[in-house]
C-alpha cells in the first residue's frame, strides 16, 4: 500500500533546512570550499527559477540534489572543454622575473615520468587503506558508508542506530584520524 503524498516547495526555507547538507555533498565532490558555496547558491537560484517545472513527485531535498548535481557536472563540463581550459588561469610563479599566470592548458607538463606518478599513487593508497584500517570499528564503518559508498545520512543512522548529529561527530573525529595518520605515515615521511 503506497501513499502518493504530493510534495511542496518551501523556498524560504532552503538555507536553513538544505544548505549545510547540499555543501556537504559538494565539497566532497569538488573539493574547494569557495566553489562549493557557489554551486550551492546556483542550486537554490536554479530551483528559485524553475518552480514552476516541480511535480512533487519527490522530496524538496531530492529535487534540490539533482538540480545540484546538474551543477556539479556543468562545472566540470566546463573546466575540461576548451574554452573552459582557457578561462581556467593558474599561478606559476609569484616571484622575480617569472611572475605571472598560465593559461591551464599552457602549463608546462612536470618533469617527472608517468611510471614515479603510478608508484607514488599506489603507495598512497596502500597508506589510506592502513589508515582507514586503524580506524576503530564504528568510525570506520561510517567513514565508508559515507564518503566512498556514498550512502545518504539518513540510510547510515537507520542501519547504525545513531543519531544524526552522532553521525557527523562520528565523520568529524574519523577525518580527523585519518589526517593524523595520513601526516605522520605519507606527508611527513
Amino acid at each position: 500500500m503506497s501513499e502518493n503524498k504530493e510534495h511542496i516547495l518551501t523556498p524560504e526555507k532552503w538555507v536553513q533546512s538544505y544548505s549545510d547538507y547540499l555543501f556537504n555533498y559538494t565539497i566532497t565532490r569538488v573539493n574547494n570550499n569557495d566553489l562549493a558555496k557557489d554551486l550551492v547558491q546556483e542550486t537554490f537560484f536554479a530551483g528559485l527559477k524553475s518552480m514552476k517545472n516541480f511535480q512533487g513527485k519527490a522530496s524538496e531535498r531530492t529535487w534540490l540534489i539533482s538540480i545540484l548535481k546538474r551543477k556539479i557536472i556543468d562545472h566540470y563540463r566546463k573546466i575540461n572543454s576548451n574554452k573552459g581550459k582557457a578561462e581556467v588561469r593558474m599561478n606559476f610563479y609569484k616571484d622575480g622575473d617569472h611572475e605571472g599566470e598560465w593559461i591551464e592548458e599552457r602549463v608546462p607538463n612536470t618533469w617527472s615520468s608517468d611510471a614515479d606518478k603510478d608508484l607514488e599513487n599506489d603507495e598512497l593508497k596502500r597508506t589510506l587503506e592502513q589508515c582507514i584500517g586503524n580506524l576503530p570499528e564504528k568510525y570506520r564503518m561510517v567513514f565508508e558508508m559515507k564518503t566512498i559508498k556514498g550512502f545518504e545520512s539518513e540510510e547510515i543512522c537507520k542501519e547504525l542506530d545513531i543519531t544524526p548529529s552522532n553521525l557527523w561527530v562520528i565523520i568529524h573525529r574519523a577525518r580527523t584520524q585519518l589526517r593524523n595518520c595520513m601526516d605522520d605515515n605519507w606527508f611527513n615521511n
